[in-house]
């Protein structure tokens, strides 16, 4: 056996930790404090708008793909062409629809110029996260490593240049950031069509209407799923910017806290990443996910928890060390977006699993209620609040999804919960306010704050809370039966 599960996750994990926060807290956040919160917020709120409706460029088909390769490996080399052919059609569907809604709602000349290049780049984006899909399904975790810092590593480059060592003093412009990016993504996405062409199948692209139409029909509950959490996951900013009397400035001081969840997002949603194809495995084999769901959410809730109270008390410090302006505010929503981490940590668990079930129309339903609850929590809370109410949005719609997705998997997939582990969890993070309220109280220095976190995760791992030996273990063992039965 050429690779397993754990060190898959290592090196997917050592190499994001390496290139992603790098990334976001020194090049996004310094591209932030050079343009000013204003100038910022408008992109972060034009980026988000290209987020919203970017399902129509995958229709669901990345979720689809991975799934369907991790239980029938042999389909990659049949309809890889047939659905790179299917994807330039949607390209040209996102396009028109994202940029005519943009002149509807109120978007013209320079802010309609730079929509259109945002666009260009989620075009990219979505030819990566393909391919990727198809290295993942296919077990091929390291190349799926690669490709997921590749862009980023390459806009490091290029934005290192222009925020530090240009020898003009002109300032610096968001413009050249989205261009960087142009240049990263569509050169990652060339280099992974390659080395897809050459490792998966010699494709030509090509439009099959038949295989087209099929392939939309099965995917298409996908699609919806993420249609509807991408909007409520990614509208908030977008409506500050456009119902608060001073949007631009709340949706840059919504992006500063924003930002920091994101830095530590990206690792659940790595793991998520990696227990797809594993699930879907396993249920194809009739396997009951109980036991891995259970280590899992212990290892990533556990550290969800402990990050979410230490960030929670030390809002102010950890704001204040990366940014210039509106401290106070930004870290008023920072509270609340970081508490977040934790309901999102649970829905990259249990949301995993009902979609590698195919549980989508109750997963659909969910996300119609969170969508409907998240808009009307903004208009509500927006004009009065700006940015710590568009954040308080977002706590409280993510912790309605991840309840509903609990459920659901109790229901649908007899998912059994031990209410002695959710007892100690709940325990541990009294536990955890307790000594976090006393520490900052203390000292508010940030050395102590990392302190504080590291000697919570070590204690949860010495009660067994945190069982790291066990769950990799764990891990392992499904990872190399999958990979078994994939070469067999």
């Amino acid at each position: 056996m050429t690779k397993t599960f754990l060190s898959n996750l290592i090196l997917i994990v050592f190499l994001n930790i390496i290139v992603k926060p790098f990334f976001i807290l020194g090049i996004d956040a310094e591209v932030q404090n050079q343009v000013g919160s204003e100038t910022y917020g408008l992109y972060f709120a034009l980026l988000n708008f290209s987020f919203l409706f970017n399902i129509l460029l995958d229709f669901g088909i990345t979720n689809y793909n991975t799934k369907t390769l991790a239980q029938y490996p042999h389909l990659a080399k049949n309809q890889l062409g047939a659905i790179l052919g299917l994807r330039s059609t949607l390209f040209i569907i996102y396009t028109v629809f994202t940029l005519g809604l943009g002149m509807v709602i109120g978007y013209h000349n320079k802010d309609l110029s730079l929509l259109a290049i945002l666009v260009l780049n989620q075009c990219f984006v979505a030819v990566i996260l393909f391919m990727r899909s198809n290295f993942s399904g296919l077990h091929r975790f390291r190349l799926d490593a690669i490709f997921s810092i590749l862009d980023r590593f390459l806009l490091i480059l290029i934005c290192s240049y222009l925020l530090w060592f240009r020898e003009t003093n002109t300032p610096f412009r968001i413009e050249w950031f989205v261009w960087a990016q142009t240049a990263s993504y569509g050169l990652s996405a060339a280099f992974a069509l390659f080395i897809g062409h050459h490792s998966i199948a010699r494709a030509k692209i090509k439009i099959k209407k038949l295989f087209s139409i099929v392939i939309l029909r099965q995917s298409f509950p996908y699609a919806l799923l993420i249609l509807l959490m991408m909007v409520y996951n990614r509208m908030d900013s977008v409506m500050l910017e456009r119902i608060h009397p001073d949007g631009a400035t709340q949706s840059g001081i919504y992006a500063q806290g924003f930002r920091l969840l994101d830095a530590v997002n990206m690792f659940a949603l790595l793991f998520a990443g990696l227990l797809l194809p594993i699930f879907a495995r396993m249920l194809s084999k009739k396997e009951s996910l109980t036991e891995i769901i259970e280590h899992a959410g212990k290892l990533l809730l556990v550290i969800a928890v402990i990050f979410s109270v230490g960030s929670y008390f030390y809002s102010s410090e950890i704001i204040a060390w990366r940014y210039n302006e509106f401290i106070a505010e930004s870290s008023k929503a920072f509270q609340f977006l970081v508490l977040s981490f934790v309901p999102i940590s649970l829905t990259y668990i249990f949301g995993t699993a009902l979609t590698a079930n195919g549980s989508l129309k109750q997963l659909n339903i969910m996300a119609i209620f969170g969508l409907a609850m998240n808009f009307f929590l903004n208009i509500w809370l927006i004009p009065s609040l700006g940015a710590e109410g568009a954040a308080i949005a977002t706590l409280a719609t993510q912790w309605f999804t991840a309840i509903f997705q609990i459920i659901l998997a109790i229901r649908i997939m007899k998912i059994e919960i031990s209410w002695q582990l959710l007892f100690r969890l709940v325990v541990f993070t009294i536990l955890l306010v307790y000594a976090g309220k006393y520490v900052h109280a203390f000292s508010n220095q940030l050395a102590i704050y990392l302190l504080f976190m590291s000697v919570m995760t070590i204690y949860a791992a010495i009660s067994g809370i945190l069982p790291i030996k066990k769950s990799i273990a764990l891990f392992v063992n499904n990872s190399n039966k999958n990979e078994s039965s994939s070469r067999s």
